[in-house]
């Protein structure tokens, strides 16, 4: 009888290897050959700082999106795809060495996720937020919706978050269309608001919800900020102060020959303040009106704190707060997404401690083109900062979970 328990238990955990692999030995996983050692996971071959390393802690995870942290629980939002009701919410025990669970199955398109203080999760899905309990037995029967009422259509429909000191929580409203194009694609007329923009909420901003609010229906809310087609990074300062990576329109070049889609527009890094209005569909860059809408005027707009990249497509943010990774406390690190030369890597920015950019982004994980054999083309998004000051990296397309560390000295013979 003890020999079958045990047969049992090993045909069960290899099922569940067939989905999701944690621990991954250094064989090509992932599309990753994996050769050495980095601080206990198969080291890639990514370029990073002296110091640094890469491992490979999970593939087959799907459509890894959000990854959060708690004690040393490893927590990853799958949103298995495009398709309603085929996400998933993973935890992963022991720092990612521990057998995979699978904690919640059919969630709709689920992104945005975010531990809260009393050591639950914020899990943003397509058209609300939910807080989970992922202690609880079983983990779907503490499921508690926190924001309703969020738009679930368009073009950008899943839920980037970003949880304050304070509790407030800021959420991502993305943008129904690319530059508020109409149902047959043609431009939209420039004499009138964009539709999209004057909603409840408005498509394009970032809400913002104290603590004591919640549970709250979102078309109950007057924006933070509006003017931002699709704020799919969020995060807070230490004291508070709401950032925000916005990824910028597309096929600006069909719109105007003269202007060039592979250097227009820039994506941009900016530091939200209360009520402003950033211009978007009207305006872009600095304060340069779209062609759709060549008299509006963009004086009146705010002004960018940085031009990023052109579609580098940034995903997600992390204010790096720990010190084990040198020369990173304080910074803001980036996942750049975008298929384009501009994206696949991630970046790190100085900033004071108002979130000004004391410079421009620099390299963090690079060399991140598809080399075959070796590693896939980087799909990085979201990142979550670890009790021991290492980076946890998602990657969608390629469905596993990296993890940024310090190079630790060989063992003495």
């Amino acid at each position: 009888m003890l020999l079958c328990r045990s047969l049992l238990r090993l045909l069960a955990l290899a099922l569940l290897c067939l989905g999701i692999c944690a621990g991954v030995p250094a064989q090509a996983a992932g599309g990753y050959r994996t050769s050495g050692d980095c601080d206990g996971f198969p080291k890639v071959s990514l370029r990073t700082p002296d110091g640094l390393c890469v491992g490979l802690v999970a593939a087959g995870l799907r459509f890894a999106r959000g990854v959060a942290v708690i004690g040393d629980d490893i927590y990853v939002a799958d949103m298995g795809s495009w398709e309603k009701g085929r996400g998933r919410l993973l935890r992963l025990p022991e720092g990612g060495r521990g057998a995979p669970q699978v904690l919640l199955t059919k969630l709709d398109r689920p992104n945005g996720l975010v531990p809260t203080p009393d050591g639950k999760l914020l899990l943003g899905l397509a058209g609300r937020i939910v807080s989970v309990d992922p202690k609880a037995d079983p983990p779907a029967a503490a499921l508690r919706d926190v924001v309703t009422g969020l738009p679930n259509d368009g073009r950008h429909p899943l839920a980037a978050l970003a949880l304050a000191p304070d509790g407030a929580l800021f959420v991502n409203v993305g943008s129904a269309t690319d530059h508020c194009e109409r149902a047959d694609d043609s431009a939209p007329d420039p004499a009138k608001p964009c539709p999209e923009t004057e909603g409840t909420p408005p498509r394009g901003s970032v809400l913002r919800v104290a603590a004591d609010a919640l549970p709250v229906d979102a078309r109950t809310l007057a924006p933070f900020a509006r003017g931002l087609r699709n704020s799919m990074a969020l995060a807070a300062l230490p004291n508070g102060t709401p950032l925000a990576l916005v990824n910028a329109r597309d096929a600006i070049d069909q719109a105007d020959p003269s202007l060039s889609d592979e250097a227009l527009p820039h994506d941009v890094y900016t530091v939200l303040r209360e009520n402003a209005d950033y211009g978007w569909p009207y305006c872009y860059d600095d304060r340069k009106s779209s062609p759709e809408y060549p008299h509006f005027d963009c004086g009146r707009v705010e002004v960018p704190i940085l031009l990023l990249p052109p579609h580098a497509a940034p995903l997600g943010m992390l204010v790096y707060r720990g010190s084990a990774l040198p020369g990173l406390e304080g910074r803001v690190l980036m996942t750049y997404h975008g298929y384009r030369d501009t994206g696949h890597r991630v970046m790190a920015l100085a900033i004071d401690d108002r979130g000004l950019p004391q410079g421009q982004p620099q390299p963090l994980v690079s060399g991140w083109d598809a080399a075959k054999g070796i590693r896939p083309q980087g799909a990085p998004v979201g990142l979550a900062e670890m009790a021991d000051g290492s980076v946890l990296i998602s990657e969608d397309h390629n469905g596993t979970l990296l993890r940024l560390a310090r190079v630790r000295p060989a063992a003495s013979p």
